[in-house]
């Protein structure tokens, strides 16, 4: 029997593809073109927008007679034993394979925001934590780690990460997002493409592009970024995910700029991202992003319309389920209506993808080879929960200690108060799978171990005596618990107050995706509880456990310490617990800034000079605590830090080293930061941008010597043409231990021409360090 060409993995991949796609009818290759959602609910409160009135109905067996692109979250829709669904899931394959005449599978999509979001797999961090560790190698182990489980029960392609940069601290998902920087979100995005597509996992980028720039912080909003904030900190996270971490998918933004929705725009999705940046994967619609073309965005009046915008722009995927991709598209181009050309592009795209996967190989099986042994899947394994409780104790930032009020004496009297303290969904954002299925099926349990901030105080100090009330709820407005909490904290000898969001959908949190908020005060009467447990007069350490920064300057100098944790997962209950005690030294830095005042927003750090505080406005933005700031419980000396003044040309490079001494008496790591500013320019530049970092791990007497390389690249930005240009002129290259402390500036003037670069800049300052003897 003759292999046909498609089958033969000793032929190159596009002649394969070639082959396969000349056999199929146009049937055949739109089926290629969407996902099928099982077992999604039409009914009240979904997981994803307007899923009540966007799910269609269709025949499963008459349907992937044709094939089937994409098979969607069969672990993320409802709780099911890993087991059993890697079975079902087998299953569903080999189904589909026999119903089709070519016998391809569906690629298998599940979300991966903070962990595989299925029953009984880790919970880890939040991206907003991942961003407070300043440890992408960290975040790469952890990608690895989510990428391994998904294979190993047969999922191909995870929904993550998130790359838009927080533009506005209301907006409901910033506990999705790795912080304000993009060079931040981009150097610590990339590690987690990298270990997830090193599993071989397809990562795929969103919200592509401009989603958090959304206007009044308002989920799906329309987008004013104007052309240089678009190009300077909206997409260099996606390119940097692209080039350096090799990212295979893309996901389309719901928003829209200047008028033109991301899913209908091919100046972005085919200009941009193939043509000037190369990519060469498929790109997929966010949830009935398509759709939204013609029901939210009314930029088409008919499904064929609809069909052909998205086409043409570049959207290769229709996710969750058929729609627009289906029956209605093969109609229009019967009709003449969209060009059959279109969907050949999207076709091919979809399968070269299958390709690589190996989805077209005749020895194709359905069981992944990753895991053969079908009775026992362990998606928390004791190597994950060491892993998540690592990056959940380097995520904890330790916002003030004025007096050294930490870490907590072994035997005090601690009173915890809070409505976060008892409750171990505190610990969670909104994409893991308790709070973003379970839910709507009270009925299960959590499926991990979640311990929460009290159990684990408890556990962290057993001479202590610990007592607890809950004082009020997150949101609820009722302060009928006050008394009793005031009662409690007032016995103690410190009151550890434990506040801040609870995550969820559309409103049902406050925090996550449809939960933004008028301004950044505390949600409900937290604030208020705040206030009378600190006029007891008995020390208070404040503990919050947020999916965004709140404002705090109205107990600013009256709190014995603050600690500031995003969401930080299944261990973040020890990690938290272990700071208060010191058994963990903090080592957390701002991924956001911390505001003083709850209004005045939007503000990020990102600011030119009338961004900042002046004579021109009442109203002064600048932060509690900075980007980039946090305390540790040991000292670190900066020492040789002034870099010599250099002149060097625009297309120059110059070192700048230090060294960094911990001074104290336990071991810890200092965050070094490497900020640019640029004086004069041809169009206003931020103050100060991040372009560089290191974290050093330093035993106690330990010093090592850290050496950034800039290169003139990275000074970089988009000129009143639309250029992206190196000027020549003044730098001042600022190493700090935040955005606002400066510990030393080397000044180097850049000569010769204007010079444009392109997208083979360089993206990253690379840093290394040596040990210092004596």
């Amino acid at each position: 029997m003759t292999t046909a060409p498609w089958r033969d993995p000793a032929l190159p991949a596009a002649a394969r593809v070639d082959d396969l796609l000349a056999r199929m009818t146009l049937e055949e290759k739109t089926a290629q073109l969407y996902g099928v959602w099982v077992g999604a609910d039409t009914d009240g409160d979904g997981v994803a927008p307007h899923q009540h009135d966007m799910t269609t109905d269709y025949d499963w067996d008459e349907l992937i007679t044709r094939g089937l692109g994409q098979l969607t979250r069969s672990f993320g829709t409802a709780p099911v034993d890993p087991a059993l669904g890697k079975r079902a899931l087998a299953r569903a394959q080999r189904r589909i394979a026999e119903a089709s005449r070519f016998g391809i599978p569906a690629v298998a999509h599940e979300e991966c925001l903070a962990g595989f979001t299925a029953w009984r797999a880790t919970a880890y961090p939040v991206p907003l934590a991942w961003g407070a560790t300043f440890d992408p190698p960290l975040v790469e182990e952890m990608g690895r780690r989510i990428g391994r489980d998904l294979r190993s029960v047969g999922v191909h392609q995870g929904l993550a990460p998130v790359l838009d940069v927080v533009r506005d601290p209301r907006w409901g998902r910033v506990e999705e997002t790795i912080g304000e920087d993009p060079y931040l979100v981009g150097t610590v995005g990339a590690a987690y493409v990298r270990g997830l597509e090193s599993a071989g996992v397809v990562a795929t980028l969103k919200h592509f592009a401009g989603y958090a720039s959304s206007a009044g912080a308002r989920n799906l909003a329309p987008v004013r970024a104007g052309t240089r904030e678009f190009a300077d900190v909206t997409l260099p996270p996606f390119e940097m995910a692209l080039r350096e971490g090799g990212a295979r998918s893309v996901m389309a933004a719901y928003t829209e700029r200047d008028g033109v929705p991301a899913s209908a725009d091919p100046e972005l999705l085919t200009e941009l991202l193939r043509e000037e940046w190369g990519f060469t994967g498929t790109v997929v619609a966010d949830y009935f992003g398509i759709g939204f073309l013609q029901t939210l965005h009314r930029v088409a009046g008919t499904p064929a319309e609809t069909a052909r915008l998205a086409l043409t722009a570049g959207i290769d995927v229709e996710l969750p389920t058929v729609k627009y991709y289906g029956e209605e598209l093969i109609a229009a181009v019967r009709a003449g209506q969209v060009p059959e050309d279109l969907v050949d592009r999207a076709a091919r795209r979809v399968l070269l993808q299958k390709c690589e996967l190996g989805l077209l190989d005749e020895d194709w099986r359905p069981e992944p080879a990753e895991s053969a042994d079908a009775e026992r899947v362990d998606l928390d394994s004791a190597a994950n929960r060491a892993l998540a409780r690592r990056l959940a104790e380097e995520s904890v930032v330790l916002l003030d200690n004025p007096d050294g009020l930490l870490p907590l004496p072994p035997d005090t009297r601690v009173a915890v108060v809070g409505p976060r303290a008892a409750d171990a969904l505190a610990m969670l954002g909104c994409y893991s799978f308790p709070s973003h299925v379970l839910t709507h099926h009270p009925e299960v349990e959590l499926g991990i171990e979640i311990p929460t901030v009290l159990e684990s105080l408890r556990a962290e100090l057993p001479d202590a005596k610990v007592t607890f009330a809950e004082g009020c709820g997150v949101s609820d407005p009722d302060p009928a618990g006050f008394e009793e909490a005031v009662a409690t904290a007032a016995a103690a000898d410190v009151c550890v107050a434990v506040l801040g969001d609870r995550a969820g959908l559309f409103g049902r949190g406050t925090s996550g995706e449809g939960c933004d908020v008028a301004d950044l005060r505390l949600p409900g009467v937290q604030a208020e509880l705040l206030d009378a447990l600190v006029a007891t007069g008995v020390p208070v350490v404040l503990v919050l456990l947020t999916g965004r920064p709140y404002a705090l300057g109205r107990w600013h100098g009256r709190l014995g310490a603050v600690v500031q944790a995003f969401f930080p997962g299944e261990e973040g209950g020890p990690a938290v617990a272990g700071v208060l005690s010191g058994r963990v030294n903090p080592s957390g830095r701002l991924p956001v800034s911390v505001p003083r005042e709850a209004g005045g927003q939007p503000w990020t750090y990102l600011q030119p000079p009338l961004g900042l505080a002046g004579e021109v406005s009442n109203l002064d933005p600048t932060p509690l605590y900075p980007f980039g700031h946090g305390r540790s419980y040991t000292a670190f000396a900066w020492e040789d830090v002034d870099g010599p003044d250099a002149e060097i040309g625009t297309d120059g490079a110059y070192d700048l080293a230090l060294t960094v001494r911990n001074t104290g008496d336990r071991a810890g790591a200092e965050v070094v930061q490497l900020y640019l500013h640029d004086p004069v320019a041809s169009v206003t530049r931020p103050d100060v941008r991040l372009i560089g970092y290191r974290r050093l791990e330093l035993a106690p007497g330990e010093a090592r010597r850290v050496t950034f390389r800039f290169h003139t690249d990275l000074s970089a930005f988009t000129d009143r043409d639309g250029r992206r240009v190196v000027e020549p002129g003044l730098l001042e290259l600022r190493l700090g231990t935040s955005s606002a402390d400066v510990r030393g500036t080397a000044r180097v003037r850049l000569t010769g021409p204007v010079r444009e670069v392109g997208p083979d800049r360089r993206l990253r300052c690379e840093t290394d360090e040596t040990e210092v003897t004596g």
